[in-house]
Parts: C-alpha cells; structure tokens; sequence
C-alpha cells in the first residue's frame, strides 16, 4: 500500500505545537504526590525523580535542582495508562478520528500506550499498513501507538493475513474487532499463527447468526422502545467458542468488551482451569444499563449493548474481585451526523479516551468497589503484562510513562470541549469526580489540564 505523505506527514519539531506544552527536559520532580505503583506494591505519599526519559529515583527528593516541580499534593501518580481498545479512524475514516488528534485525546485521557484497531481503510492486514500506521504516529504523536493487525484479510473471513510479517512490522496483537471470525477452522489457524508469532489474540465475542439485526440489549426496554434486541447468547456463545479454542491452542487469549454476566462466569470457569485468557470491561459497561437509554438518543448505541442491572453488576463484581482484569475504552468516534440518524440506522459506537479515568474514579473507586492501587492495575499494570511490554511500573529505571490524576476534583463533562474529533458520548453533561493534570511520555510532558484547577507546579 502506498500512501502520499507530502500533504499529511508532520515534522517531529511541530509536535509541540501539536500538543501545547511538550517540553524537553533534563530532570522533572514530582513532589508529594501518592505514588501507586503495582509491580512494587507501592502506595505511599513520595517523590519520583525523572531524568530524560527514565525514572531515576522513587522517594524524598531533597535539595535536587530539577527544570521543573510537580507539586502533586493529593493526587494520584500511576504509571502511565495503557488502553488495549482504541479506533483510530485513520488510514481511511479521517472524517471521524485521526492518529494525531486520537492519540491527543488520549493523552488528554491520561493514557501513554494505546492499542489501535485494524477496522481502518484499507484494513491492517499487511505489514506495509502496520509500518505506515507505525510511522505516522512517529511523526505526529507523543504517545506509545501499537497497532492491532487485523486476523484475515480485509476482515471479511476468508484468507488469514500474514500474522507472520505484520508481527515483523510491530503489531501487539490480532483482532477481527468489529465482527467475529465465524470460520472456526480459520479461526484456530489464526490462533496457532498468533502463539507461534507470541502476541495475544483479541477476540471481539459477537455470533454474527444470531444478531439478527440487533441494536440494543434484548429485553423489557427495546420491547418498550419498539426496536429489535441483541441477546446475551450473542457474545456468551462465541466468548465459549473462543476459551475452548484457546484451551487446544495455546493461545493468549483476550476477551474485548465483556458485557454479559455469562461472560464472566465463562471467564472464570476458564481462570479456575488454567487458561492464559484475560478479559477487559469499557467504562461505560460498569456505568450504564439499557434502562439509561433516553429519547432513542444514539450516542447510547454501542456493541456489544448497554445490557441489564444484572450484568452490570456481574462486570462490576469482576473486576472488584480481579477476575477482569483491565477497563479499556473500546473509543469508537463518529461525525455527528452519523449519529444524528435514526436509533436503527446510526452507527455503533461511543468515544471514551476522555472519560474512562474520571467514570473510572466517580463510579468504582469513590464508592470503595475499586482500591486505587486496583485502579492501577487495571489501566496500567495489567494491560502492560498482556502486551508483554516494558511499561505499567514505576520503579527506578523504567520508561518515565507517567499519569497524574487530582481524585477529588469535580466537574461536568463537556463533549464540546473534547480533544477527540468524536462528540459521541452519553456522559455529556454529568457530574463526576477524577481529573487528569499531567501525562508524562517518556520523560515529556503530553498533556497539562487547562481547564481544571491547576496543581501547582514550578519551572
């Protein structure tokens, strides 16, 4: 595939301008903050001491000259946050989201890794897209971008991509996000392909057969509604299909987007019996149910649906009891007028990189279902053990990925105000408690809130 980069490609000199305050620095102090770290067990009010791009020192930093003070006095200091589940949009769907301004957002979002799915145009099936996607976001982000690569060949089912050259190019893992492979002979090739290249596979769990034109969860609410239903069976049966062909393959399989209570006790079964399958639940599967759907709003129209009390509560106790083990976003922007289309017709699909801390924090950790340190675990430290990556820690010598969260700072979510071209959130308008201040990407600051109270800090 080729690409004409003389119109697009960014030198590396613009990313300041592209990122508001990216600054090169020697040596960065963060004073007092409470640093988290769960490769350590860490949790204490401390310092980090940042030297280029590595973590040089974690504890009291005394008479330490430094180009720049973080007071963090009352946040959180995590490692930098990893989405696993992100849509970039780009090559192809530029209208709804680019690497440049999605991998801001993220960044806006806390997150200094993301995982970027392979439904793009042309599909990521081919090391040539891996290395365009790879380059590009070289030139215009300050973020860690790690392509997904696509299972067959433009997702439509029928030939497996080269797994082989794609891994040799710098994909992280291989997903049909979007849809499932329903060739289930196919399916485990793929999978055989995936254990022989060591990257996880990222099974999206939907029985195409069974959808049947779907567009919320099957129940009370779309017979109210008047709009056919997606049942549970839809993601149970395939989430089954997957853990079994994990089971006779090897794989390390991941399950994207869990939203049922069967695909937690599917989980759980598989755990229980040794399995390498890990499982991921978004924000606002843990935050919504169908009964939240207003006035066929489609910015509540996602896949898999917004499901029952139930369910949600299954996903919530999962992930309090660490049988889930990551929150990834599954950020899925569209142009408003995708989206301004009838409840049947609009697309599938919510933003969530600017969203998935503070609904993270206002609906687990403020209640006391998620400790902070597991809220570390999830966003961070998980996600990095599933990549098999060098990231997720925060102890002296590490990669200088950093996130600093004020917990207690309260605000109303803007959409308008978003750094993601993509305005299609549910949460527009609500009350929430967790601002991020501060993503640090190796050793540079990426992002620097502007709109909340400022932690103080000095240069």
């Amino acid at each position: 595939m080729k690409h004409d980069f003389d119109s697009d490609i960014i030198t590396r000199g613009l990313i300041g301008t592209l990122f508001g305050k990216v600054r090169n620095t020697v040596k960065i102090i963060i004073k007092n903050g409470r640093v988290i770290d769960p490769a350590t067990g860490t949790d204490m009010v401390t310092d980090l001491l940042l030297k280029d791009d590595r973590i040089v020192a974690v504890g009291p930093v005394l008479n330490q000259e430094a180009d720049r003070i973080i007071h963090a006095d009352g946040c959180f200091v995590l490692p930098g946050l990893i989405d696993l589940h992100v849509h970039l949009r780009e090559p192809g769907f530029e209208y709804k989201e680019t690497i440049e301004s999605g991998t801001a957002a993220a960044a806006a979002g806390g997150f200094t890794t993301i995982c970027a799915m392979p439904n793009t145009s042309p599909v990521t099936d081919s090391r040539e897209t891996v290395e365009w996607i790879k380059e590009k976001a070289s030139l215009v982000s300050g973020i860690n971008v790690l392509p997904v690569g696509a299972i067959t060949v433009g997702q439509l089912g029928k030939e497996l991509a080269d797994i082989k050259g794609m891994r040799e190019a710098g994909i992280c893992a291989i997903s049909e996000d979007g849809k499932s492979v329903m060739d289930t002979g196919m399916y485990r090739k793929a999978m055989e392909a995936a254990v022989e290249a060591g990257i996880p596979v990222f099974a999206h769990c939907e029985d195409r057969d069974l959808v049947a034109g779907g567009v919320m969860n099957a129940g009370k609410k779309a017979e109210l509604l008047g709009l056919p239903g997606i049942t549970n069976q839809v993601e149970d049966v395939i989430v089954r299909r997957d853990i079994e062909l994990a089971r006779s393959t090897g794989v390390k399989l991941h399950l994207c987007h869990c939203s049922t209570e069967g695909s937690m006790e599917l989980l759980a079964q598989a755990k229980e019996n040794g399995l390498t399958v890990t499982a991921e639940v978004c924000p606002h599967h843990f935050s919504l149910t169908e009964n939240d759907i207003e006035d066929m709003d489609t910015n509540f129209k996602m896949n898999p649906p917004l499901r029952t009390e139930k369910d949600k509560q299954a996903l919530i106790n999962g992930l309090k009891n660490s049988l889930a083990d990551v929150i990834a976003t599954d950020h899925a922007p569209h142009s408003m007028e995708e989206k301004a289309q009838p409840f049947l017709t609009a697309p599938f699909g919510i933003v969530g990189l600017e969203t998935a801390v503070t609904l993270t924090i206002t609906n687990l950790v403020k209640p006391g279902i998620l400790t902070p340190m597991q809220m570390a675990e999830t966003m961070s430290y998980n996600p990095a053990r599933i990549l098999g990556i060098d990231r997720g820690s925060l102890r002296p010598g590490e990669v200088a990925d950093i996130t600093i969260i004020d917990p207690n700072e309260e605000y109303i979510i803007d959409a308008d105000r978003f750094v993601s071209k993509g305005r299609n959130t549910p949460f527009n308008g609500k009350k929430v408690s967790g601002r991020v201040k501060f993503t640090i990407a190796q050793g540079k600051f990426v992002y620097e809130d502007q709109d909340g109270q400022e932690v103080n800090h000095d240069k």
